[in-house]
C-alpha cells in the first residue's frame, strides 16, 4: 500500500487484470457488484490493532494500487437454471462433482476462447456448493474450496477444488474459485447454518482482508511480483525445493514425490517426482537413491531454465527424515551440477515441544529454541509486536525441523525458514505456520493425483493456488 508492488516501475508489470467470470446470475451480480466496491477502497476493520486490519486502498490509480481489476460483462459466462437443475440431480457426490467440472471448464474454454481474459474466475452457485457438502471452512491460508467428506479410508472420492485445478491445465491459464463467503459475507452466516460442516465454523474474515487477499492472489495468477524476499547482493543465489508426498488416487499404489521450487522472488516451478517406498522401520515415504538423484537433478535444469544459470546453494525442505540413501542421491544430483553449497532440513509436525511465556500472549514469532544440536523447533506463528497481539484462534503449535546435513547455522536457517512463510500470496497476513517450499509441496500434490501422464500439466505454482 505505501510502496506499490515489487515490479511496479516493470516493463513486465500488469497494468490491466481482466477477469472472465462464470457462475450463475446471482453469483456474478454479487461478485462484480463487490468488485466495484473494492475498487473504491474498503474501510478498516474498527479494531484496536490497526496494523493486523489495515484499509484495503484501492485500485487503479498511482496513489493507489496501480492495476486495474478489469470486469466486463461480455467476459461473462451465466450458468442457466436449467444447466444447475440437471446437475443438481445427481445424487452421487463424486459423479457429481466430476459433471460439474466437466461443465465448467468446457464453458470456460469457450469464455477463453471469445475473449481471452487473464484469470478465470469460478464464481459456484449456492445450490451447487450445499449439494456437495461443502466444508466451507476457513483453511489456515485462507484459501476456501470445497472439500467432500470422507466416508470411509478406502472409498475413493473427488474433491472439488483439486480436480477442477487439474482438468482447468488445459485451458492454459490461471483460474481462481470463489466462493459466496468471499463477496457476501452476510448470507455466508445464512448459510453456514444450513451447510453441516465437519469442523467448528472460523469467523468469517473482515471484508477489507478480503480484498486484500482476493486482489494479491489475482496479480500474482497475472504474472506480477507483489514481494520477494529481501537479499543482500553479496548472498549466494539460493534454490529453495520443498519436497512431499501424497497417494496416488485410487491408493493402490506407494508414495509418489512432488517437489516446488522457488528462489527469492517466489517464482515457482512444479516438478512431479518418481515413486517412493515406505520404510518397514518408521512408516515414513522415502526415495531410492537414483529417484532423489533425478528429482533434484530436473529442479536443477528447471531453474537453469527459468534463470539461464544454476544456483550457487540449494536448500531442500522435506516432510519427512533424510535416509542414508535419499542423501546420497541428491548428494550425486549436487555433485554432477558442481554445486557445493546445500542445506537438507526436514520437517516434523507431531513434535509435542511447546513453550509458555508470562502474560496474557503466545511466545513471540521466530523464538528458536535449540532441543540439540541437530533438532529445533521454531514459532512461525505466534505473538506479533507488529500486531500488538497473538493473531491466532488457537495455541500455536511451533515447527520442529531438524538440520540433517547443512553449512549455516540454526538460527540463519530458523531466519530464512521464517522469511518463507511470508511467501504465500493467497494470504496476505504475514505470519504463516509453513515456509512457502512445504505448503506449495504439499498443496500440489494433492492436485497432482488427478493429472493422468498424458494430460497437460502447468510448471508455475499459480496454476495450483
Amino acid at each position: 500500500m505505501q510502496h506499490k508492488p515489487l515490479d511496479y516501475n516493470s516493463t513486465s508489470v500488469p497494468k490491466e487484470i481482466k477477469l472472465g467470470i462464470i457462475g450463475s446470475s446471482e453469483t456474478v451480480d454479487g461478485l462484480n457488484i463487490w468488485l466495484e466496491k473494492c475498487s473504491q477502497g474498503i474501510e478498516a476493520k474498527n479494531s484496536k490493532q490497526v496494523n493486523l486490519f489495515p484499509e484495503f486502498p484501492g485500485w487503479g490509480g498511482e496513489k493507489i494500487l496501480p492495476t486495474q481489476i478489469s470486469i466486463d460483462s461480455r467476459r461473462n459466462s451465466i450458468i442457466s437454471n436449467k444447466d444447475i437443475q440437471k446437475l443438481l440431480k445427481q445424487d452421487d457426490s463424486n459423479t457429481l462433482i466430476s459433471d460439474c467440472v466437466d461443465f465448467l471448464i468446457e464453458e470456460l474454454c469457450y469464455l477463453d476462447e471469445k475473449t481471452s481474459p487473464d484469470v478465470l474466475v469460478c464464481a459456484l452457485p449456492e445450490s451447487l456448493l450445499e449439494k456437495m457438502s461443502i466444508n466451507e471452512e476457513q483453511s489456515e491460508d485462507n484459501n476456501k474450496y470445497p472439500q467432500i467428506k470422507i466416508n470411509t479410508q478406502t472409498e475413493i472420492h473427488l474433491d472439488f477444488h483439486d480436480l477442477f485445478k487439474a482438468k482447468a491445465m488445459a485451458l492454459r491459464k490461471p483460474t481462481q474459485i470463489v466462493l459466496p463467503s468471499t463477496y457476501n459475507a452476510n448470507n455466508a452466516k445464512k448459510k453456514s447454518k444450513i451447510i453441516k460442516h465437519k469442523q467448528k465454523n472460523r469467523s468469517i474474515q473482515d471484508e477489507a482482508t478480503r480484498a486484500w487477499n482476493f486482489y494479491t492472489a489475482l496479480y500474482y495468477k497475472a504474472l506480477g511480483t507483489p514481494w520477494r524476499l529481501v537479499r543482500d547482493s553479496r548472498d549466494w543465489t539460493t534454490c529453495y525445493v520443498g519436497i512431499s508426498f501424497y497417494k496416488t488416487l485410487d491408493r493402490l499404489k506407494l508414495l509418489t514425490s512432488t517437489a516446488q521450487v522457488f528462489n527469492e522472488r517466489g517464482e515457482g516451478v512444479i516438478l512431479r517426482g518418481g515413486q517412493a517406498e515406505l520404510s518397514k522401520d518408521d512408516r515414513q515415504p522415502y526415495l531410492r537413491a537414483s529417484d532423489a538423484s533425478e528429482l533434484l537433478s530436473n529442479a536443477l535444469a528447471m531453474y537453469r531454465r527459468e534463470h539461464r544459470n544454476l544456483p550457487a546453494r540449494v536448500v531442500l525442505h522435506k516432510t519427512s527424515r533424510f535416509s542414508p540413501e535419499e542423501l546420497e542421491g541428491f548428494q550425486d544430483a549436487l555433485d554432477k551440477h558442481g554445486i557445493d553449497t546445500s542445506e537438507f532440513i526436514s520437517f516434523d509436525y507431531k513434535s509435542g515441544t511447546r513453550l509458555f511465556r508470562y502474560g496474557k500472549y503466545p511466545p513471540l514469532r521466530g523464538t528458536l529454541l535449540s532441543l540439540d544440536d541437530f533438532t529445533h523447533v521454531l514459532y512461525t506463528r505466534g505473538s506479533v509486536n507488529f500486531f500488538s497481539t497473538y493473531p491466532g484462534m488457537y495455541v500455536p503449535r511451533p515447527l520442529k525441523f531438524r538440520c540433517e546435513s547443512v553449512e549455516s547455522t540454526p538460527k540463519a536457517l530458523a531466519q530464512e525458514i521464517l522469511a518463507l512463510t511470508k511467501m504465500n500470496w493467497n494470504n496476505t497476513q504475514f505470519d504463516r505456520g509453513e515456509p512457502i517450499t512445504v505448503r506449495a509441496a504439499k498443496q500440489v500434490g494433492q492436485i497432482l493425483k488427478y493429472v493422468g501422464k498424458n494430460d497437460p500439466l502447468e510448471f508455475h505454482y499459480r496454476f495450483y493456488m
